[in-house]
């Protein structure tokens, strides 16, 4: 289940036009919400408000053995009007699923983001700022997110606890997106390490566009079914001089193909010699399917990962037809279903499942009780007969 702050900076990047997707480092996020969602660990509570458009808070309480909990605050200088409560959120946005990525578009120009008052411009740049608490093991969490531009964004993000070495660590990314190609330049305190990487969108340039009414660039880019991106990424740490690279692929399927949705990524990082193969589908309309291979030349060890994502709808209430006393015929509908559709939200739940080469077997329902979203898991090692249930959790939010 996403996390209350996880989805109001979500809606933080809706709000901003920030495309998180079109960036390397979420070249598998599809296979990863697919095939590593985390499962609960015994009883957790997770109480969160949004006090006002740019002001959150959220307490977490969580009983594994121990108690502990957590208290965090988010301020936003633009006003998040599109975050809802968990009474009224849909759950595909609420929950870690199958990626479905939307068409690059062309960035805003600088001087549509400019406001000017009398001769002086007031304009300023969206700001996040995020702070968590965990307690009592002291540990301190916190996110600074700016956006430079239409096309440049910051991000820091720190970590402090005393078990750490040097007591924590700090992550520094500028980001770069230009829709057609996106870029990241990134430092860490932890080992000084530096690095960069990028992705390039093959076909379309959204940039070249032409206005709907000048000619059929713009009208044709919509009948794109799919998108092929490649990216690569380098980085060294400066203190212990080693470094690393990879390279990725991705095709994935617009908005606008006819047949099932699928995405496909193969990521190499030829330093340690290993080979990623992902493929995601949508069977239908209420299933997920997933695999993800990986290999190594060196070792000849492998793994195999299979998953699927089953979504839970409200029954659709058969369509009626009646006569007036005039005779002619009126349709109509209850529960908020129209014709030949059906309502956007009417996901009630889903049923996540993975199962690995060595047998051991992951099981996450998700889903909302009237305001309550909740989460039940559990992994299962069917190698360890006396005791085959290794975890066992529920998880419960309220958003106000």
């Amino acid at each position: 289940m996403l996390g209350f702050m996880d989805y109001v900076q979500k809606s933080f990047y809706r709000a901003t036009k920030w495309d998180e997707d079109n960036s390397y480092a979420n070249l598998n996020a599809t296979a990863r919400a697919l095939l590593d969602f985390q499962t609960p660990k015994g009883l957790k509570l997770n109480i969160s408000s949004l006090s006002s458009p740019n002001f959150a808070t959220s307490y977490g309480l969580a009983s594994l053995g121990v108690v502990d909990g957590s208290v965090s605050y988010l301020y936003s200088s633009r006003a998040l009007d599109n975050v809802l409560n968990s009474g009224d959120v849909e759950l595909k946005d609420a929950i870690f699923g199958y990626r479905d990525l939307k068409e690059i578009t062309k960035p805003d120009a600088p001087r549509d983001w400019e406001i000017w008052q009398g001769g002086v411009r007031v304009d300023r740049r969206d700001t996040l700022l995020y702070g968590r608490m965990y307690l009592p093991a002291s540990t301190l969490e916190a996110l600074y997110l700016r956006r430079l531009a239409p096309t440049r964004q910051l991000k820091i993000s720190a970590v402090s606890n005393s078990r750490l070495p040097n007591g924590g660590t700090i992550l520094a990314l500028l980001q770069q997106d230009n829709g057609k190609y996106s870029s990241e330049y990134l430092y860490s305190t932890d080992v000084a390490l530096i690095g960069i990487r990028g992705l390039y969108n093959f076909g379309f340039d959204p940039r070249k566009a032409l206005p709907h009414n000048s000619g059929n660039a713009a009208v044709d880019s919509r009948k794109i079914a799919g998108r092929f991106s490649a990216g690569a990424e380098v980085y060294w740490g400066l203190l212990n001089k080693s470094g690393g690279a990879s390279t990725g692929f991705r095709y994935t399927t617009l908005p606008s193909n006819t047949g099932s949705p699928l995405t496909m990524t193969l990521t190499v990082n030829p330093i340690i010699g290993h080979f990623q193969a992902t493929y995601a589908i949508k069977a239908g309309r209420g299933a997920v399917f997933c695999s993800r291979y990986d290999f190594n030349i060196y070792s000849y060890e492998s793994d195999l990962v299979l998953g699927c994502e089953i979504w839970r709808r409200k029954q659709q209430q058969q369509q009626q037809t009646t006569k007036s006393e005039t005779g002619a015929e009126e349709n109509w509908q209850s529960n908020g279903f129209t014709t030949g559709g059906e309502k956007e939200d009417d996901v009630t739940g889903v049923l996540k499942a993975r199962i690995t080469q060595n047998f051991n077997i992951g099981l996450l329902w998700e889903g909302r009780f009237k305001q309550l979203l909740f989460s039940i898991g559990s992994n299962i090692d069917l190698k360890r007969r006396d005791q085959p249930f290794r975890t066992v959790g529920v998880e419960i939010q309220y958003n106000s």
